[in-house]
């Protein structure tokens, strides 16, 4: 086994966190280590950081050109429905409905909002971009912790509705079911018995964490600059039907033209049309808006890339050979391996979706010679993906906290545990499933 390549692969992960804590870009820190990693591996420096293929700046720019569209648009979007007001009247009815009484039911909202739109097959990076400003007021108005916003929106749109749910049309449910040829309701059982199991768990912790932070008198607070770019406007707001239109449009085109190729593309389009002309009245310049979503969108987009980039050459390097080897000689059933073997792959390039890639082509067949079925594969994989995918140079966790205004120290745990610790709970019942002869 190649020791030092493996020293590497650690001390680039390492360096990659100590410049986030240090409040270093990732767009800075992931290269830097990328370059640690490779000078550990023996392998070309340049050419493997700088090359035209097969390297970092290859992989970030596959990323960006595959991602920008949805990233430029959701942002745009996102701003529209913020600047006109908008996500203050949906917040608003959400508040009506739910009452002001008693917090846990507005999480509670928050949660199946995000859920249902998850589920719905929006982008999840789009649903963070409008729910954040949609939030915020609820929040303020509740007079609890905004740090709390991290366990109902990470819980909705990254667990259970991602990777568990038969059916789900995210990129999560759709590399496996290409690769290995099964459908998007592989293996229902198991994916009906993890998704119950992930509800109640975050359901659970939720109430936890808000009972603890009332009890601490923990209250709405923000960062003041933050705070003032959006404070309520004193302006006359658009309906809740008005407000939520765009919406339902965009969530309608969706899921009626599923079949469709770059949908969520034309979706979004017509989402941020709608909102030119039913905000009109509500946006002074809306020049503005184009702009500020167009300069935030880059910023988004390269930060994920950039974590993803560093984890495509982590996983590359000869080395990770060994790991491989490492993973298949863990003990108990074969499923086991498998999703813990995923879930490392997971947490090296700090995406989910790239840890499900690399273990369809790698991981896969050997699982299939050594018996299991091909739909059990597919929702293993799916749900090994987000046993580690939230660390802190993921850069979903980035651009959450770039939009709440909220520090790594805020919402590291509570995302972890939102996540990553439900995804383990999903994964321990698989296994009983599997001991037992349901999997």
């Amino acid at each position: 086994m190649d020791l030092l390549g493996l020293l590497g692969i650690l001390l680039g992960i390492i360096t990659i966190i100590l410049f986030i804590i240090k409040k270093f870009s990732i767009i800075v820190a992931a290269p830097i280590a990328t370059i640690v990693v490779v000078l550990f591996s023996g392998v070309p420096i340049l050419e493997t950081v700088f090359g035209k293929e097969n390297s970092y700046m290859a992989a970030l720019a596959g990323f960006v050109a595959s991602n920008f569209a949805i990233f430029l648009l959701g942002s745009i979007l996102a701003k529209y429905m913020d600047k006109s007001g908008a996500t203050i009247s949906i917040a608003n009815k959400v508040l009506s409905l739910v009452g002001t009484k008693n917090p846990y039911n507005a999480l509670v909202a928050l949660f199946l909002i995000s859920a249902i739109l998850t589920y719905g097959g929006i982008n999840v990076f789009v649903i963070i971009f409008a729910l954040i400003p949609m939030a915020k007021p609820i929040f303020r108005q509740l007079n609890i912790s905004w740090k709390l916003v991290a366990i109902p929106v990470f819980g909705g749109t990254s667990t259970f509705t991602m990777t568990m749910l038969p059916g789900a049309p995210s990129l999560h449910n759709i590399v496996p079911s290409t690769a290995l040829g099964t459908t998007l309701t592989a293996a229902p059982g198991i994916g009906i018995a993890t998704s119950i199991a992930a509800i109640v768990f975050i359901l659970v912790y939720m109430k936890f964490s808000l009972s603890k932070s009332l009890r601490n008198n923990e209250t709405f607070h923000i960062d003041e600059k933050v705070e003032n770019n959006d404070a309520i406007s004193k302006r006359e707001l658009p309906s809740f039907m008005i407000s939520l239109l765009p919406i339902i449009v965009l969530l309608g085109i969706i899921l009626i033209f599923s079949s469709v190729n770059n949908i969520i593309i034309v979706a979004l389009i017509v989402a941020i049309l709608l909102s030119a002309i039913l905000f009109r009245k509500h946006i002074v310049q809306q020049k503005e808006v184009l702009n500020q979503g167009a300069n935030e969108s880059l910023s988004s987009t390269i930060t994920t890339g950039s974590t993803i980039a560093f984890g495509s050459i982590a996983t590359s390097v000869p080395a990770f050979k060994g790991v491989f080897q490492l993973i298949q000689s863990i003990p108990g059933p074969p499923v086991l391996s498998l999703m813990i073997g995923t879930g490392l792959i997971g947490g090296i390039t700090a995406s989910a979706v790239g840890a499900i890639g690399i273990s369809v082509a790698n991981f896969a067949p050997i699982y299939l010679e050594m018996g299991l079925a091909p739909e059990t594969i597919h929702r293993a994989i799916a749900i090994g993906s987000g046993a580690l995918s939230i660390v802190p140079y993921s850069g979903f966790l980035i651009i959450f906290n770039n939009l709440t205004g909220l520090t790594m120290k805020d919402t590291f745990k509570n995302g972890f545990i939102s996540i990553s610790v439900t995804h383990w709970i999903a994964m321990a019942v698989i296994v009983i499933m599997s001991i037992l002869g349901f999997a």
